[in-house]
């Protein structure tokens, strides 16, 4: 990583890590990313990705190194500090709230940003219920993003997999970010819903003014709006660059099929 790059990072991660036990799980891991930078985090199975986005949320306390958001140091931090201070997420395994309704999952998040008193809140004042509508209005906009205003009061439970997966980026998104992390979002969608995705992504990016990283095994997806992608491979960061740069890297190739070969449908490919 430059010194220009780490200058003008909105999120700054400087060779953090964690080891369980024996194992080093993530090591000296970096990266810079710039304000409404869209960026990738692959590798292989077990590589380590999801550790380094559980050590940039504060779900695992980072052993080495240091991470700052807006020039902010924040590897110390508590999850709902780091999320208060701006970093939101979705979950390889979907964590909605199955018995709330759609609208009621992205509201509940909306409150991070809600300034009630207790008093009000149990009053029902003038300003609690205008926050209220402020935070329904706001839920009922991000759903429409991504067509799901009509489901509003579904149970999220009830969903198809793919619009459950749609909803975790609206409820992170309602904690109006800076940074939004996204863990494996095409997952279990087929072809035409990926292809949505893709757009919805960078619709969002551009709409919101967010910084995004996102761990993806669909390398189409990847290679097709990622602007810089980072490769891990046993905790270690292997590669480092543009998508045609990784996607041509030997140590990339090898880190997936286990030998050096050159070959662009490797980690190529179309959404």
């Amino acid at each position: 990583m430059s010194t220009a790059e780490s200058t003008t990072a909105l999120l700054d991660v400087r060779g953090i890590g964690i080891s369980f036990g024996g194992l080093k799980a993530v090591q000296d891991f970096s990266i810079a990313l710039p304000p409404r930078g869209l960026y990738g985090l692959i590798g292989p199975n077990g590589a380590g990705k999801t550790t380094a986005f559980n050590l940039l949320t504060g779900v695992y306390t980072t052993q080495t190194g240091m991470t700052t958001l807006a020039g902010k140091r924040i590897e110390t931090l508590k999850p709902h500090q780091i999320a208060a201070a701006g970093i939101a997420r979705t979950f390889q395994n979907i964590r909605l709230f199955g018995e709330l309704s759609v609208l009621d999952n992205v509201k509940l998040a909306c409150h991070l940003r809600g300034k009630h008193t207790l008093l009000g809140t149990l009053l029902r004042s003038p300003r609690f219920v205008a926050q209220e509508e402020a935070m329904r209005l706001q839920a009922m906009e991000l759903l429409s993003i991504f067509g799901l205003e009509r489901v509003a009061d579904e149970s999220a439970r009830n969903l198809p997999y793919g619009d459950q997966r749609r909803l975790e980026i609206c409820r992170a998104l309602a904690t109006q970010p800076k940074v939004l992390l996204l863990d494996e979002p095409a997952a279990g969608m087929n072809p035409t819903e990926k292809v949505e995705l893709a757009e919805s992504i960078r619709a969002i990016r551009d709409r919101f003014g967010l910084a995004i990283l996102l761990i993806e095994h669909d390398m189409g997806l990847v290679m097709k709006i990622c602007e810089r992608i980072t490769v891990l491979d046993h905790g270690q960061t292997i590669c480092s660059g543009t998508p045609s740069q990784v996607q041509n890297d030997p140590k990339v190739i090898e880190a997936y099929l286990g030998v050096e070969e050159t070959a662009e449908g490797v980690v190529g490919g179309a959404v």
